[in-house]
């Protein structure tokens, strides 16, 4: 019998690829690959700053991948397109899921180690994200008062006053529901977008109605648990976001001002589709 640890190395060309990449796209000119590897700009001599900017940035790509398949998904909810904002809408659930993983890898900067890259980081923080802003937009998590940290960018500016002002998910929901002959709130249907949902018993009722007879409103049934899929995530990302923050730097406030960890437990109180959760109570 043939010992493997003595085989030759397999020569590439001889399963057909191509060795010679002169002229042609390659992988690394596809994906950007100089610009994406040189845009890591160390400001301390600490090597765990590394971890910390790649950590964000990473994440910041996901984000604009979220922020595609969320505009993707409401306007297929607009058009009454369900499958194909399914799709969007799961995805967007896994990429979430990348997300809450994440933290496991920021979670080992030990409070030493964030202390010695921290003075570097000025007042630049992640509540600063205007991708993550976007996104909670689009989830309807809807105040006004968060585009004042981006006042100094008028172009990123009035893309979130846009979102800001535009339906979000859930809105276009709640219009699917009202096309499909549920009876919704003319005030809730009317409200100012700009303004987060508040909980409405119309609403409510017409879920309710959806999940007692599931067979009948099969498509409805499913974007609500879609929602819920979402929503669930959303709060496990958070939650993990959270726990590292508070492992990391304990209760000392964030470098862009905030409260840090006590700031960021109350945004876990935020519920995203309340009949929806509540609709489980109910039935």
């Amino acid at each position: 019998m043939t010992n493997r640890q003595h085989d030759t190395p397999p020569d590439p060309a001889e399963f057909g690829a191509r060795m010679d990449c002169a002229g042609s796209m390659t992988y690394g000119d596809y994906l950007q690959l100089d610009a994406i590897l040189s845009a890591q700009k160390p400001l301390s001599p600490d090597p765990n700053e590394w971890l910390f900017i790649i950590q964000h940035q990473t994440s910041e790509l996901w984000m604009k991948l979220m922020l595609i398949e969320l505009r993707g998904a409401r306007e297929a909810i607009r058009g009454d397109q369900l499958p194909p904002a399914f799709k969007m809408l799961a995805r967007v659930s896994r990429i979430m899921e990348q997300l809450v993983h994440a933290w496991d890898v920021l979670s080992t900067l030990t409070p030493s180690e964030y202390s010695a890259i921290r003075p570097f980081l000025g007042s630049s923080s992640g509540f600063q994200s205007w991708q993550y802003r976007e996104i909670e937009y689009i989830l309807g998590n809807k105040n006004a008062a968060m585009l004042k940290p981006h006042a100094h960018r008028a172009d990123i500016q009035a893309e979130l006053e846009r979102a800001l002002a535009a339906p979000s998910l859930y809105d276009e929901s709640i219009r699917l529901l009202a096309r499909g002959g549920f009876a919704i709130d003319a005030a809730v249907l009317g409200r100012d977008l700009r303004e987060p949902h508040a909980f409405s018993e119309s609403v409510e009722q017409a879920w309710l109605a959806v999940y007692r007879a599931p067979r009948e409103h099969w498509a409805l049934y499913e974007l609500a648990e879609e929602l819920v899929d979402l929503e669930d995530a959303f709060r496990q990302w958070r939650f993990r976001h959270v726990t590292t923050v508070e492992r990391i730097i304990g209760f000392k406030r964030g470098t862009g001002g905030t409260s840090g960890v006590a700031y960021l437990r109350r945004m876990l109180d935020v519920v995203l589709f309340p009949e929806l959760w509540k609709v489980r109570t109910d039935l």
